[in-house]
């Protein structure tokens, strides 16, 4: 079976397993797991922030964020196919209590202008704007890299109003193998930062939130109020450390194999792809042309043995991963070639 539904489907390899079998461990609720304490230290050193907070998702990471950034009504904006919004089980207003303004950005990218417009006056009748929140890179944009100058006008932005901005950098990583651009060059424009460890770095279990020594402080505090306290852990933090250390630079093949899928998807009649903006490793396929509902095409490729997620009535999402091979992404064209090609 051909798995192409995300890089969340990743299994450690035996180097991996090997590193986590001989992992150092203690209370890290104590904040005595040296294991986890080493994976925080080094993360936070990349990303040019002070202290880091290992905790067991994205999800978490994120609403921890925007807890220690908002306060009760205050409104959020992100763009409107952001994880935030779309994927973590209305956890902003369950967890904070605060309102999303979605954006309708362009391939997961709004602009500064964007968020000015919508910006409430300073009047009771109104929310508070609190936080302007950025996925980099967008998943349901299609894995698109967001371009450094206009993170930097939103942090100028953020600074002229009074608000705070949190990067969701699930695939912060894919971004840096993209781009080139360190990963402290888009962390330095952001208060707090999200980065995953399970997608395309290939670790079992994990993600990390990054900022000043004062917010990670209020963080592990919220991490212990929703349950996120897991103790001897560092064994799986020792997957994610060696995920760290020798999986970033190996990115750009699942980009490479991206690409390669979309050019041969492409060719095919009423198969809709925006080829200049397979930017990283996600490949979004639009067969409204074809009439082609998502699920139906889902069932006749899993039949033969090929996995993709939906995205949309007639959008169907395909992910490159760390297991996933050449030999995969040719014989994934092969099947949908065969079912569709003709």
């Amino acid at each position: 079976m051909i798995d192409l539904r995300s890089d969340t489907v990743t299994k450690p390899t035996p180097e991996m397993r090997k590193a986590m079998y001989e992992a150092e461990v203690g209370d890290d609720v104590f904040s005595e797991d040296p294991t986890i304490n080493k994976l925080q230290e080094r993360v936070a050193g990349i990303l040019g922030k002070e202290a880091a907070l290992y905790v067991p998702s994205g999800t978490m990471s994120n609403q921890i964020a925007i807890k220690i950034l908002t306060r009760e009504g205050d409104e959020v904006y992100c763009d409107q196919g952001a994880h935030i919004f779309n994927y973590e089980a209305g956890a902003p207003s369950f967890v904070s209590r605060v309102q999303i303004r979605p954006i309708q950005g362009v391939r997961g990218v709004f602009t500064t202008a964007q968020v000015e417009e919508l910006l409430q006056p300073d009047n009771a009748h109104f929310p508070r704007s609190a936080l302007i929140s950025i996925e980099n890179t967008a998943n349901r944009g299609g894995g698109t890299v967001w371009p450094l100058a206009e993170i930097h006008r939103l942090r100028e932005l953020a600074n002229e109003k009074g608000l705070r901005v949190h990067l969701d950098g699930a695939r912060l990583w894919n971004a840096v193998a993209a781009s080139g651009t360190p990963e402290k060059d888009w962390a330095q424009y952001a208060d707090t930062v999200s980065v995953c460890f399970s997608k395309g770095l290939g670790a079992p279990v994990g993600s990390a939130l990054v900022s000043s020594k004062e917010l990670i402080a209020e963080a592990h505090r919220i991490r212990k109020k929703l349950g996120g306290g897991m103790r001897q852990a560092g064994i799986i933090a020792a997957g994610a450390l060696y995920a760290l250390e020798h999986n970033r630079e190996r990115l750009i093949e699942d980009h490479r194999r991206a690409k390669t899928l979309a050019q041969g998807l492409a060719e095919i009649q009423g198969f809709a792809i925006d080829l200049e903006h397979v930017d990283t490793n996600i490949v979004i396929v639009d067969m409204t042309e074809r009439a082609l509902e998502s699920g139906q095409f889902a069932k006749r490729v899993a039949e033969q043995g090929l996995l993709v997620t939906l995205a949309g009535p007639h959008k169907v999402r395909f992910v490159t991963h760390l297991q996933t091979t050449d030999e995969d992404i040719e014989k994934a064209l092969e099947i949908v070639r065969t079912l569709y090609a003709a």
